[in-house]
C-alpha cells in the first residue's frame, strides 16, 4: 500500500527535522516544560510514522484488508491531532488546543488494536 509507505516516510522524515529544530532553535526560546511537550509530539510522530511503514509493509506481504487500511488512517489522524496539537501548544499561550490531544491518542490506540487484528487475520 504505497500511500502508507509514503506517509510513513514523510512523517518520520519530518519528525527528524522537527526534532532538530526543537533541539537547536527552540531550546532557548521556550520553557523546559514546553520543550518537553514539543519533544513528546516529535517522539509520537516518529513512532507512528514507523507504524505507517509497518502498515505498508504488512499490506505488501499479506494483502490489503479493511482493518489494516483503517489502522493506517487512524495512525495518520493520530499524528495530526496528537503531535500537531502539541506543536501548537508549544508555540501558543492558549491551552485550548489541548482538548484535541486526547482524540489523537485515542486514534493511536484504536489504530494499534486494528493493526493487531489485521496481523492476526492476515
Amino acid at each position: 500500500m504505497h500511500t502508507f509507505l509514503v506517509l510513513g516516510a514523510v512523517f518520520a522524515g519530518v519528525a527528524v527535522a522537527l526534532g532538530a529544530f526543537g533541539a537547536h532553535a527552540l531550546r532557548d526560546k521556550v520553557t523546559a516544560e514546553k520543550l518537553a511537550v514539543y519533544q513528546t509530539g516529535v517522539q509520537y510522530q516518529m513512532y507512528h510514522g514507523l507504524a505507517l511503514l509497518a502498515v505498508g509493509f504488512l499490506a505488501a506481504i499479506k494483502g490489503v484488508t479493511p482493518p489494516l487500511t483503517f489502522a493506517g488512517w487512524l495512525f495518520t489522524v493520530g499524528i495530526v491531532l496528537f503531535s500537531g496539537s502539541l506543536y501548537i501548544l508549544t508555540g501558543s499561550r492558549s491551552k485550548a488546543i489541548g482538548i484535541v490531544t486526547p482524540f489523537g491518542g485515542l486514534a493511536f490506540m484504536a489504530g494499534w488494536v486494528l493493526f493487531i487484528v489485521a496481523a492476526l487475520h492476515a
